[in-house]
């Protein structure tokens, strides 16, 4: 599990990425303005794993792993050169982008169901309206 925190211009946004199963998952959360070490901790204590229970995502497939050992030293330097990045990586991107689409297609359901309530309802209604008037009130 890997907690980025970082401001988009806007916001200050922390980004949760979990590798599980060869799948990437990533989970993004507001902060709003700058995050003291005190909201930071209150965070990963307790909204860290509700907002992990309540995801309901299938994550982004991962290449495979490397089984190779891998030099020490190499090892140090792709640390060294993973703290200096800033942001998130492309991976944690496209399964953010996915997460948003899987929450327009489930709002295009509601809305799709609303409406069909609402125009059913409104048939009824006239329905009502004109076997009423079929019996001259």
């Amino acid at each position: 599990m890997k907690l980025t925190i970082y401001y988009d211009g806007q916001f200050w946004v922390g980004v949760i990425e979990i590798q599980e199963k060869r799948r990437l998952k990533v989970y993004r959360y507001v902060f709003g303005s700058e995050p003291k070490d005190v909201d930071v901790l209150e965070f990963v204590n307790c909204r860290l794993l509700a907002i992990l229970h309540n995801g309901m995502q299938r994550g982004v497939e991962t290449g495979k792993k490397q089984r190779k050992a891998i030099n020490p030293k190499r090892l140090q330097r792709k640390v060294a050169k993973e703290l200096k990045q800033k942001g998130i990586s492309t991976k944690a991107q496209e399964a953010i982008k996915e997460e948003i689409e899987q929450r327009k297609v489930q709002a295009k359901k509601l809305r799709k169901q609303r409406n069909d309530a609402c125009k059913q309802k409104k048939w009824e209604q006239k329905q009502q309206k004109a076997k009423q008037k079929h019996k001259g009130r």
